[in-house]
């Protein structure tokens, strides 16, 4: 323990760091600086005390933890269990060691102002850390522990989703961007909170769940026709600057969302982590959500209404079963009755769809026909 914690001071990181100005940057990281002298000191006093220092984690993944509030999401109780992250024990010791690790390398980047991505942090001693995951899980951890947000601690998440449409805006660096709907779509910025002097017409936003469909209606020139918006995807499950961009877009503009999902459980649950937030998330629900997002499509009635021939459907996996029950059972389904006729109709039919079945109705369905018409006479929910 004594060499971990004077791995605080001695650490050598080959990490690769951005660095960023930051307006009132002394005035928070002393702070963050403080939180992490406080979790040090702890272990100091058990060390004096000839006692075994022990880190202590709210337990992020316990639905028993999780409150459902329909202004929030989901989010933490006050309250909630814990678990403790030994050092005198032999399965928990490499864990405890790894936080000490990563906190020591935030610790010296909050000092010099430098951030890091994620994956920085992992190739900076991947045989330490065995997996990206390791590191993942370490940083939500801390970030947990202590009550900080993540891009707070300098830590930034490599970014993989696109942003496109009516919107421009400059970046911390002074960077001016400008996501005009073209064939190409900009990256969404790796410090969604820096970004400022944010300026659109769009009258709505649309998150698309896949990126080819994405691209598609980017062909399509979607965002000009109808009437000027603002388009996300975060190809797949959202990565956290995503999730923040939408949440910023939403506070800046107050425009409505709409989402384009398959119409599975998978693109279910995709649509709940951008509305209500995801379990493991939960401490920072507060800067990740948008409960007033809306389900445009691809709704499982569609399919009926529509005459979507049979033989395009995919029949449910066991899998898909499972995971369709499990978001059923969640606290926020039963404030939502029209999400719960849907899926209650997916349950029955045990059928999916992807986007791209429209294309059987013709190939360019979803952009002249399909979105147009909801969103002209209110087809969400």
């Amino acid at each position: 323990s004594c060499v971990v914690c004077s791995g605080m001071i001695k650490t050598q990181s080959r990490t690769r760091f951005y660095h960023i100005s930051i307006i009132n940057f002394l005035c928070f990281s002393s702070e963050v600086l403080e939180a992490i002298e406080n979790v040090i000191q702890d272990v100091l006093k058990s060390l004096a005390q000839k006692k075994a220092p022990v880190l202590t984690l709210a337990n992020r993944s316990d639905w028993r933890n999780i409150e459902f509030k329909d202004s929030v999401g989901l989010q933490m109780i006050p309250h909630c269990t814990t678990k403790q992250i030994r050092s005198d024990c032999p399965r928990s010791a490499p864990k405890f060691a790894l936080m000490l690790k990563i906190l020591s390398m935030i610790y010296k980047m909050v000092q010099s102002n430098t951030y890091a991505t994620k994956r920085d942090i992992y190739y900076s001693d991947t045989l330490l850390f065995g997996s990206q995951s390791v590191v993942d899980n370490i940083i939500n951890d801390i970030s947990c522990m202590l009550k900080i947000p993540r891009r707070s601690l300098h830590i930034l998440s490599t970014t993989k989703g696109f942003v496109a449409g009516n919107l421009s805006y400059t970046e911390e660096d002074g960077t001016k961007v400008n996501c005009t709907c073209s064939a190409t779509a900009v990256t969404v910025p790796s410090n969604v909170q820096g970004i400022k002097n944010l300026i659109s017409h769009a009258k709505f936003m649309l998150i698309v769940e896949k990126d080819a469909t994405f691209q598609r209606l980017l062909d399509d020139d979607f965002c000009n026709k109808l009437s000027p918006c603002i388009m996300i995807t975060g190809r797949g499950v959202p990565d956290l600057n995503t999730r923040l961009l939408v949440r910023k877009l939403w506070d800046s503009f107050q425009i409505p969302i709409f989402t384009l999902m398959d119409a599975d459980p998978h693109g279910v649950e995709i649509m709940c982590i951008y509305k209500y937030g995801s379990v493991s998330m939960s401490f920072e629900a507060h800067h990740l959500t948008v409960p007033s997002i809306k389900w445009l499509g691809l709704l499982p009635s569609d399919l009926e209404r529509l005459n979507i021939r049979k033989d395009v459907l995919i029949p449910f996996t066991k899998q898909d079963q499972n995971k369709l029950a499990s978001i059923q059972k969640r606290p926020y389904i039963a404030c939502q009755p029209m999400w719960k006729k849907e899926l209650e109709i997916m349950a029955a039919t045990k059928l999916k769809a992807e986007i791209q079945v429209l294309t059987s109705l013709s190939s360019d369905y979803l952009s002249r026909v399909y979105l147009p018409n909801k969103l002209q006479f209110g087809g969400w929910l």
